[in-house]
């Protein structure tokens, strides 16, 4: 359990739950139904915070476009990117401040970000030599960010499921299959036993073009 903030998380998948191809590819799973939705949920957040690897797959920009067009009040961004691996070209470093949570020692990249209009914060690192997911969570909510939306791939979505971080699911579902060879949408939790998992409930569905829109609420909020 975070105690210090409420993290949303938000999916776009397959029916079966994969979030890209074998290849990386990824865009566009969902509609622009579904694409529209999740613009109108980070207008209701104080902060994003994605991982390195959506940065390098698909190079996001984390701002509220509703229709394509930006709106006035913006959230925090901010980036999980414990080596420091963003690029100076990434699009999101064109749309004003955004943060890197960070573990690394380079302070020379660390200057390079910070010329290209980022902010460098170096937190802990677990046993895994990644910087701290709770740590970067503290840090936004130093920041006035109460509410938080997670958009990120497999490996930052599970590690937030695992440390019991996630209040709520925002899940579009796109009806199709990618099969087996594709990227899972979680990582592996280490489970022992069903009793372990993390449990939700669901607390409304909707049709989005072709795409379902599933909210789901952790048992016990």
């Amino acid at each position: 359990m975070s105690g210090f903030a409420r993290v949303t998380l938000k999916l776009a998948t397959s029916l079966d739950g994969k979030i890209a191809l074998a290849n990386g590819q990824s865009q566009w799973i969902t509609g622009p139904e579904a694409r529209d939705a999740v613009h109108a949920l980070r207008s209701k957040q104080d902060a994003v915070l994605t991982g390195i690897g959506t940065v390098l797959a698909d190079d996001p920009r984390l701002t509220v476009r509703p229709g394509g067009h930006k709106a006035a009040e913006q959230p925090l961004r901010a980036v999980m990117d414990s080596r420091l691996r963003t690029p100076v070209t990434a699009k999101l470093l064109e749309e004003g401040p955004v943060t890197f949570f960070h573990a690394s020692d380079d302070t020379s990249r660390a200057e390079t970000l910070t010329r290209a209009g980022g902010s460098p914060v170096r937190l802990n690192a677990n046993a895994d030599g990644r910087a701290s997911l709770k740590e970067a969570i503290r840090y936004l909510v130093s920041a006035g960010a109460g509410r938080i939306l997670l958009e990120a791939g497999g490996t930052l979505a599970g590690s937030a499921l695992r440390q019991g971080l996630v209040h709520r699911i925002e899940w579009f579902r796109a009806p199709m299959i990618i099969g087996g060879d594709g990227m899972d949408v979680f990582s592996a939790l280490g489970l022992a036993s069903l009793e372990a998992a993390p449990q939700f409930r669901r607390v409304s569905l909707r049709v989005l073009g072709r795409d379902i829109h599933e909210s789901y609420e952790r048992e016990g909020n």
